[in-house]
């Protein structure tokens, strides 16, 4: 499979995260203060909540219902509830496209 676009680069907002769905894959897309793009797995591992209607502060995502914070380069959540990491997906850009493919996963140490 090939990279998908899920979004205009002009359509995110910096330190929000979207919600997009590829393949049936749930993803949330987040511009983060750097001006970097990431792609982790949008549902949280500790409950079936978007985590795209959580909250970004730096490199991470917090889950609005249980508050666990997980890692945007390697979805590791960094406090409980959450013990399980989301998945982390390659991103490019491609001009104004954002580009993912939900069938490759990086592996982050």
């Amino acid at each position: 499979m090939t990279a998908q676009r899920v979004c205009a680069l002009s359509e995110l907002v910096q330190d929000e995260a979207r919600r997009v769905e590829v393949d049936g894959v749930a993803i949330a897309v987040v511009l983060d203060s750097s001006g970097e793009v990431h792609a982790i797995g949008d549902v949280c591992t500790h409950g079936d909540i978007s985590l795209s209607e959580g909250f970004v502060d730096g490199e991470t995502l917090e889950c609005w219902a249980h508050g666990s914070a997980f890692s945007l380069r390697t979805g590791k959540p960094l406090n409980l509830p959450a013990y399980e990491p989301v998945p982390v997906f390659a991103v490019t850009v491609d001009g104004d496209d954002v580009l993912i493919d939900p069938t490759v996963k990086l592996e982050v140490n």
